[in-house]
């Protein structure tokens, strides 16, 4: 066991051997006009309990206090950068871009990180750079000790359906090839397929996403079927800081991923 493999062990529930992680990393990526500060969003989230937050690296530099305490969440760092918004993508086109290495996000005390890896974008080449950066980083993290959370989609202009398990299976298998520790992905609405897909990529642990914010009953059944479908944990970000009750939709999430996974 090395460095990687302890700090991504740390990010579990050693009871439940589960983890649930807030993601706050929209804000570089999706236009979030009217939006509260982000440093009480911050606050409300890590107060919350999860098992991590992740969270971009200005988010990171402005809230480290937060973090700087025995028992706090881990900070999960994001290190790349996407338009997620199709408005955007189809005006102004498709980019992936790399904004800081392993190393760097490893001084700033993150205890993972999370690159994109986006499936079947107009441009071939887009997506032959973004394979090659993130399989350059998942090298340099090793190199540094710091796991790296690969985020495979199928969020290119060329898919019609983003759930669709033959593609997303596939990235989730090249995501696995080229060297990621773990996982992030969406949940493709059924059980079934779930499972093939992480059965596909061997030892690796899988995530799955919250995408935008649904009601409490689809986002809990998804959660459920994510988990029993063998993901080892969930990143959900929409539908934990837009809620009214942030403490409440946590508790909720992290009592699906941790006590109901015990009876």
């Amino acid at each position: 066991m090395d460095g990687t493999d302890i700090r991504l062990s740390q990010l579990y529930n050693s009871e439940s051997g589960r983890s649930f992680i807030t993601a706050f990393d929209h804000g570089t990526s999706l236009p979030m006009p009217g939006s509260p500060h982000p440093m009480t969003v911050l606050r409300k989230i890590v107060a919350a309990g999860p098992e991590g937050v992740l969270l971009s690296p200005g988010l990171l530099q402005q809230g480290g206090e937060l973090f700087a305490r025995r028992g706090a969440p881990a900070p999960v760092l994001r290190v790349d950068w996407t338009l997620l918004d199709d408005g955007a993508k189809r005006e102004l086109g498709e980019f992936h871009r790399v904004l800081l290495d392993p190393a760097d996000a490893l001084a700033m005390g993150a205890q993972a990180i999370v690159m994109y890896l986006i499936g079947r974008p107009k441009d071939g080449t887009m997506f032959a750079d973004n394979v090659a950066a993130v399989a350059t980083a998942a090298q340099q993290a090793r190199r540094v000790g710091i796991p790296l959370i690969v985020e495979a989609t199928l969020w290119g202009l060329r898919n019609e359906d983003r759930y669709d398990p033959t593609h997303l299976g596939n990235m989730c298998r090249i995501a696995a090839e080229v060297g990621a520790d773990a996982i992030k992905t969406e949940y493709t609405g059924d059980p079934g397929t779930m499972s093939q897909i992480i059965e596909s990529v061997g030892d690796i642990p899988v995530f799955t996403l919250g995408g935008a914010r649904g009601s409490e009953a689809d986002v809990h059944a998804n959660a459920r079927g994510a988990l029993d479908a063998g993901a080892r944990g969930l990143i959900f970000g929409r539908n934990i800081w837009q809620a009214e009750d942030v403490t409440a939709a946590t508790g909720k999430l992290l009592d699906i991923v941790h006590a109901e996974a015990q009876k």
